[in-house]
C-alpha cells in the first residue's frame, strides 16, 4: 500500500491580517491568522510529488481524500504548550553552553557568573526560552560523564532559575534530566531522540515534563561520516511519526512535544537544504517544531567565500524563512540580531 504524505505550500505569511477562511479556498496554519496556505502538495515514496490547489482536493479518490483532509486537520489545528504561548509567534530560545568545547562559543558561559550575565542578556534581547546544555553535540565531539555533565550545569542552573523563565535543558542523559528536575526546569531536549538513555522514556512519563523529540542519524563522534536516507524528508516524518506512536504505546499521551528535524545532526548540505525547504511537511504531524540552524556549517558551505565568523546573515535569512513557513519554535545564539531581523520583516509585511 502506498503511503502518501501531506505538504501545506504556497504559504503567505501576513503578521496582523484580517483574511478569513472562506469557501475553502485557503486555510491558516496552526489556526492563527499570520500565515495562510492555499494549496498541499501529495507526496509519496513511489510517484513525483504533485501540487493540488485546497479548492480541489474534493475531486481526488476517496481515500486520498480521507487521508489529505486528516492531515489538513493537524496543520490547521492550533497547538499549544505547557506554559508557552505559541501565539507569540515566532518564539525565540536562546542558547547557553556550558561547556569549553561547543562549535560556536565554547568556552564563553562556562561559569556561573558568565552564564547568569548571558541569560540576562538573552532575556533583555527578548528570548522566550533559555536552553542550558553542558555537553557538547558538535560534530567529532566525545561524549561527557554524566557526573561532569551536571557538575558544570547545577550551579548556573541554580542561578538562572531565579530569573523566572521558561527553562529548558539540553541533555541526553536521565542522570541529569532528574537532578535538573528539582530546580523545576520546563523542557528536556535530548538531541538523541530520546535513543541515548534507556531510562529517559521512563522519567518522561512520570515527570510529566514536555520534551523535545530530536531526529539525529548516529551519534555525535560519527554522525557527519557520509550519512545516507532513502529520502531524507520522508525517513524523518517516519521517525518522527514512528516515536509519536511508540511515546503513545508508552503510556506518554500528552501533547507538550515539541519536534525537531535536526540540522546538521548526521545530514550533509543537500539533506539539510531539502529539509528547510519542505519544512512544512512536518506541521501534519500535529506538533509544534523546533528548529536550530544558528551559526551552522550549512551557512558556510552555502556561502564559501562570504562566510563570517558568526554567521549572521544566514542564521537570520534562514530564520526568517523558517518563520514564514510556520516554525514556532527558532533556536538562536544571537536573540538580539534575530529579533531585529524579525521586527524589521514584520513591519514591511504589515
Amino acid at each position: 500500500m502506498i503511503k502518501y504524505y501531506t505538504r501545506a505550500c504556497n504559504l503567505n505569511y501576513h503578521h496582523k491580517s484580517k483574511l478569513k477562511e472562506k469557501n475553502n479556498k485557503h486555510f491558516f496554519l496552526h489556526g492563527v491568522k499570520k500565515i495562510s496556505f492555499n494549496a498541499v502538495e501529495i507526496i509519496s515514496r513511489k510517484y513525483k510529488k504533485k501540487k493540488i490547489k485546497i479548492s480541489n482536493i474534493k475531486y481526488l479518490n476517496k481515500s486520498l481524500k480521507k487521508k489529505i483532509y486528516s492531515d489538513l486537520r493537524n496543520i490547521r489545528k492550533k497547538k499549544s504548550f505547557k506554559n508557552l504561548n505559541l501565539s507569540k509567534f515566532p518564539l525565540i530560545m536562546g542558547i547557553i553552553n556550558l561547556t569549553p568545547d561547543s562549535f560556536s562559543d565554547g568556552g564563553k558561559y562556562n561559569s556561573t557568573t558568565k552564564a547568569l550575565r548571558h541569560a540576562k542578556n538573552l532575556i533583555n534581547s527578548g528570548c522566550d526560552i533559555i536552553d542550558i546544555g553542558s555537553e557538547s553535540t558538535r560534530p567529532g565531539s566525545k561524549p561527557v560523564n554524566e557526573k561532569r555533565e551536571w557538575q558544570r550545569m547545577m550551579q548556573p542552573l541554580k542561578a538562572i532559575r531565579k530569573l523566572n523563565k521558561f527553562i529548558s535543558i539540553d541533555t541526553r542523559k536521565t542522570y541529569v534530566m532528574k537532578k535538573a528536575l528539582k530546580y523545576k526546569v520546563n523542557l528536556i531536549n535530548d538531541i538523541s531522540g530520546l535513543k541515548f538513555d534507556n531510562e529517559t522514556l521512563s522519567f518522561l512519563k512520570k515527570s510529566k515534563l514536555p520534551f523535545v523529540i530530536h531526529h539525529s542519524k548516529g551519534d555525535p563522534s560519527t554522525m557527519q561520516d557520509k550519512p545516507i536516507y532513502s529520502n531524507v524528508l520522508l525517513d524523518i516524518y517516519d521517525f518522527f511519526e514512528n516515536k509519536i506512536n511508540e511515546l503513545r504505546s508508552f503510556g506518554i499521551k500528552h501533547n507538550n512535544i515539541l519536534l525537531d528535524p535536526g540540522i546538521g545532526f548526521g545530514k550533509n548540505l543537500k539533506h539539510n537544504i531539502t529539509i528547510l525547504k519542505n519544512i512544512s511537511i512536518f506541521h501534519s504531524l500535529g506538533l509544534p517544531l523546533l528548529l536550530g540552524t544558528s551559526k551552522k556549517r550549512f551557512i558556510k558551505e552555502i556561502a564559501k567565500n562570504n562566510d563570517t565568523i558568526n554567521r549572521h546573515g544566514g542564521t537570520i535569512s534562514s530564520n526568517l524563512f523558517l518563520m514564514s513557513q510556520g516554525v514556532q519554535v527558532l533556536r538562536i545564539h544571537d536573540v538580539n540580531e534575530i529579533n531585529q531581523g524579525i521586527g524589521v520583516y514584520k513591519s514591511l509585511v504589515e
